[in-house]
């Protein structure tokens, strides 16, 4: 069973939901990821989704665009990201690492060092989990296949528009967790709406079998909460990114820390879910 599998049925049983942060690697400064992230745990973090920057990114609205470009201007690459959660590691070995971002930068790395070696390298520093925005399904099962042998989850996302056959296709090769992308468009775009999160949770349990977290839009305690009486995780990302971008580097961890504990403190205000038809966890 992989740490990020255990660590969600450890919650589930415990009638909790997942609070799942997204960083950006190298922001906003080069050295603090590993300190950052080590906050978000102490602060309620369950698992964290840390994002490799990449100059091209199609499903990131401008809040997370700035994150990576100020990240790349500091010269943070794939490399250094694997490192950063190598130090993480180092004090931590329990709370899963997924790596979200884009499949030019994995393939690079390959091109680099070598076919199929950014698997080898994610699993050596510790990644649990990998989410690529731009790898479909239908083209990725031998990655699936790597990750999988190298005891790596392959995370995939579900949109508002996808189709029941979608679903069934992502059900054939995710693992870990489905992230659903609440809103239509990119990350901070848009209100959301919980009531169509709500609607649509039951549609994606019949085809899903693991967990199931909800992502975009989640931007304070209160909508986490409300998100978190249907879904099994709670995803969060442009609106940490705020918090954090103009704090002095002593400043962030804190400054994070305090935007995840009002999260953390509503999502366990809530009751433990109902068992959902069609739902194991």
């Amino acid at each position: 069973m992989s740490r990020i599998a255990r660590t969600l049925q450890q919650l589930a049983a415990a009638g909790r939901r997942a609070l799942i942060p997204y960083v950006t690697a190298g922001f906003p400064q080069a050295d603090v990821t590993p300190e950052l992230m080590h906050a978000m745990v102490a602060a309620g973090a369950d698992i964290i989704e840390l994002g490799v920057p990449f100059s091209d990114p199609s499903a990131d609205g401008p809040t997370i665009q700035q994150a990576a470009e100020r990240a790349l201007a500091q010269g943070v690459n794939l490399r250094q990201v694997l490192q950063m959660v190598a130090a993480f590691r180092k004090q931590d070995e329990q709370t899963p690492v997924v790596l979200m971002g884009y499949a030019n930068p994995i393939e690079h790395h390959d091109l680099l060092r070598g076919r199929g070696a950014f698997v080898q390298d994610a699993a050596a520093a510790g990644v649990d989990g990998v989410l690529v925005v731009d790898y479909p399904p239908e083209e990725c099962e031998e990655f699936a296949a790597a990750l999988k042998a190298a005891g790596l989850d392959l995370i995939f996302l579900l949109a508002p528009t996808s189709t029941d056959a979608r679903m069934e296709q992502i059900a054939s090769l995710a693992s870990g967790y489905v992230y659903y992308v609440s809103l239509r468009g990119v990350t901070g775009s848009g209100a959301l709406d919980t009531s169509e999160v709500e609607a649509m949770m039951p549609r994606i349990r019949k085809h899903v079998r693991i967990p199931v977290g909800v992502g975009f839009g989640i931007r304070d305690a209160a909508t986490a909460q409300a998100v978190g009486r249907v879904a099994d995780a709670i995803i969060t990302g442009s609106r940490l990114i705020e918090e954090i971008k103009d704090e002095p580097r002593e400043q962030v961890a804190p400054a994070a820390a305090a935007f995840l504990r009002e999260m953390r403190t509503a999502l366990d205000a809530l009751p433990a879910p109902a068992q959902a038809e069609g739902h194991a966890t």
